[in-house]
């Protein structure tokens, strides 16, 4: 039995030295899995989200055959938006859809307070039994949505490739908008800590959409929300990881925002990241998830250059830049897992 405070992946988080880098993947639960698939033909992708055991049963699937140094709690990122009024549906092949889009000052007044305890208290359950499955192997990650990533669903009803919806109320109706992540950013800081109160070890904040605005839009509009958030969670005693994508241009602003460790995607190198932010400060990643599909001579060419990038500074988590993708090939998984435990500094 490992102590809590011995986690190499806490560890990393908290920039000491560890034995080996640690790794785990986002989404590494999921539909990649042969295992998942067979819950998928009982369950919808919601009740699954919904049923502590079904999402503990998720959650568990991918631990011992991939030998990963975190476990992730099986959820999503849209969960809050039912308990808010809003609605959320999974359409087969369409992704998520919100029946009752937020797009005027009266909709977002109209949005419910949440309390995550009671309203979403199925993750918070979740949480627990896989903490009593895992004890003393490896440390479980909560998460949520950052609150411009939850905002723009809500604005759009549903993924956007361009954000206008989104962008435009941001800029016709600033009052609005303030309100909109004002109130976000109360559900999600009481979400998170719920999580924590059930037993999540660290907390990862996804900006999935974030990389779609202006460095100076970022600041103006988003920056003083992020930063609520994450200053709300600093007393919790886990850390936090700031994740974002298409921001590699904007580190510098997005680190303001705080978290413990920057997470980024594989459009810029993890040197150069480092340089950026600051060579102290832990990282991680940064894979690109489609490499997993390449032939295993290209994927150990694209690890060890990754670890040659970070050079044996402590502080680094290994993951992907984003999720592991639908079909990916789970041996190819594992092989990652391997090479990163096998790669040895100035070796």
């Amino acid at each position: 039995m490992t102590s809590p405070t011995d986690y190499r992946f806490l560890k990393a988080c908290r920039g000491e030295p560890v034995d080996a880098t640690p790794v785990w993947f986002m989404r590494q639960a999921g539909r990649y899995m042969k295992e998942y698939r067979a819950l998928k033909e009982k369950y919808s992708f919601l009740e699954m989200c919904q049923t502590p055991e079904l999402a503990t049963e998720v959650t568990l699937q991918p631990l011992k055959p991939l030998g990963v140094d975190a476990a992730i709690i099986f959820a999503d990122i849209l969960l809050p938006l039912e308990p808010m009024g809003t609605g959320l549906e999974f359409i087969k092949g369409d992704g998520p859809s919100i029946p009752r889009p937020v797009r005027t000052r009266k909709d977002v007044e109209n949005l419910r307070p949440v309390n995550s305890e009671e309203q979403l208290g199925y993750v918070g359950q979740a949480i627990k039994l896989v903490r009593q499955e895992i004890e003393g192997k490896i440390p479980l990650v909560g998460f949520a949505a950052a609150p411009f990533t939850l905002c723009s669903y809500m604005v759009e009803g549903g993924k956007s490739s361009e954000f206008k919806i989104t962008k435009l109320l941001m800029y016709e109706e600033p009052e609005t908008w303030k309100l909109l992540m004002e109130k976000v950013s109360t559900v999600l800081i009481d979400y998170l800590k719920m999580q924590v109160a059930a037993g999540a070890q660290a907390l990862q904040i996804f900006d999935s959409w974030i990389g779609c605005v202006t460095p100076e839009d970022y600041r103006e509009y988003i920056l003083p929300y992020c930063q609520k958030v994450m200053n709300a969670l600093k007393d919790l005693d886990v850390p936090v990881i700031n994740f974002s994508t298409g921001t590699s241009s904007m580190l510098d602003v997005i680190a303001q925002a705080g978290g413990d460790v920057m997470s980024f995607d594989w459009r810029i190198n993890i040197d150069q990241a480092r340089d950026v932010i600051g060579w102290d400060k832990p990282v991680q990643g940064n894979m690109d998830p489609v490499v997993l599909f390449a032939p295993i001579p290209v994927i150990k060419k694209r690890v060890n250059d990754i670890m040659q990038r970070v050079g044996g500074k402590p502080g680094h988590i290994f993951n992907l830049g984003h999720g592991i993708l639908q079909h990916t090939p789970v041996d190819h998984v594992k092989a990652v897992v391997d090479m990163v435990r096998e790669y040895k500094h100035g070796g």
